[in-house]
């Protein structure tokens, strides 16, 4: 069974070393994504979704993060749509999608077949060809980490 969605913030490079990983979980989410330089997107949209201060907070949060690959993959224009001031409600949605309450590692998570998200809906989770999948989106680092929750890296920018 894989993950499901985890709306925002952020998650650590996928090549960093052992010890990198390690300090991250002195961070909070926020801190590890940016401090990671692979999540800039992701970062700057949880800034103009004014959710900084959330995933700061104590939580725990489990955010399945996209990569900034992740987000240039969406058709052209969405992200600088989507971070109009007036799109603030939608951006804060498909954020919050990438959220779930509580800290879930992966070896809990394959044992899902879905979590419901901060948005408020269901994300499904699958084991497929050996890779964990929340709905259409594949699980590329996993176990992040952080003082307040933790990140799983993933391949796509998933919607509610």
């Amino acid at each position: 069974m894989a993950f499901r969605r985890i709306a925002l913030a952020v998650t650590c490079m996928l090549a960093l070393a052992a010890s990198s990983v390690h300090a991250a979980d002195t961070k909070d989410i926020v801190d590890t994504a940016v401090s990671a330089g692979k999540f800039k997107t992701l970062v700057a949209a949880v800034t103009e979704a004014d959710l900084v201060e959330t995933l700061k907070s104590k939580g725990p949060f489990t955010v399945f993060a996209p990569t900034d690959e992740a987000f240039a993959a969406l058709p052209d224009g969405t992200v600088e749509t989507l971070l109009k001031p007036e799109n603030k409600e939608k951006l804060v949605k498909i954020l919050t999608y990438h959220v779930v309450p509580g800290k879930v590692m992966a070896k809990d998570a394959m044992k899902l077949k879905e979590a419901k998200t901060v948005e408020g809906s269901t994300i499904d989770i699958e084991v497929k060809d050996g890779n964990v999948m929340i709905d259409e989106a594949k699980v590329v680092k996993a176990d992040i980490e952080c003082s307040n929750g933790v990140i799983h890296v993933i391949n796509k920018v998933i919607m509610p």
